[in-house]
């Protein structure tokens, strides 16, 4: 873990490491509360979305040449409908909104102070082009009796507040997904929170 670097893709380029990116979100979602039975040929054309998207940003963590975290940025005019159709629904300028994806770190690698990086720097990036006035993103929405829940578990709401985000109850939409042994999708409620840039 001493050799840890962190690589920006933008756009196209983003492409170039789709194999080791859907990997690594395949691991990450895999637990809870995502609990994501995934595949590579869904992660492929899922990731398309931010290839095709020329302010698009990863940005990767390496330990050597092994992928162990990455986070992902666009504006919310390239998302797709569902994660835009709220924002819609609340009367939002889409042009002047940023869309923060994932952000992905295997355990081992967590308590660093990388995932404030991830922050800082999609925060950075949005506000580069002068046009973005909220930064927004998504977290799914599980019971707090799920049967899946580990005892252990502590939910990242203090992180994100912490970074000066807040829940928008007016913003809510669902992902769909197959849960850890299912074959077949189904809707999970996702809440949005949003921060002024």
């Amino acid at each position: 873990m001493g050799n840890l670097s962190f690589k920006t893709y933008l756009g196209p380029d983003i492409a170039t490491v789709f194999e080791p990116l859907a990997h690594l979100r395949i691991a990450v979602f895999r637990d809870f509360p995502y609990l994501y039975e995934g595949s590579i040929a869904y992660e492929k054309t899922y990731l398309e979305t931010y290839a095709k998207a020329s302010k698009a940003l990863l940005l990767a963590v390496f330990d050597g040449e092994t992928m162990v975290g990455g986070t992902t940025c666009l504006p919310l005019c390239d998302e797709t409908d569902e994660v835009q159709a709220p924002f819609r629904r609340a009367g939002y300028n889409l042009d002047a909104v940023f869309y923060f994806g994932e952000s992905l770190l295997l355990p081992a690698y967590r308590g660093m102070g990388i995932g404030h990086r991830f922050f800082d720097v999609r925060e950075a990036h949005a506000r580069s082009f002068g046009t973005y006035r909220l930064a927004c993103f998504c977290a799914v929405q599980r019971p707090a009796n799920h049967p899946m829940r580990p005892a252990h578990y502590r939910p990242l709401d203090a992180f994100w507040q912490q970074r000066g985000y807040q829940p928008n109850p007016a913003l809510q939409t669902t992902f769909s997904w197959p849960d850890i042994g299912e074959t077949v999708d189904t809707a999970k409620p996702m809440q949005f929170w949003v921060k002024a840039l």
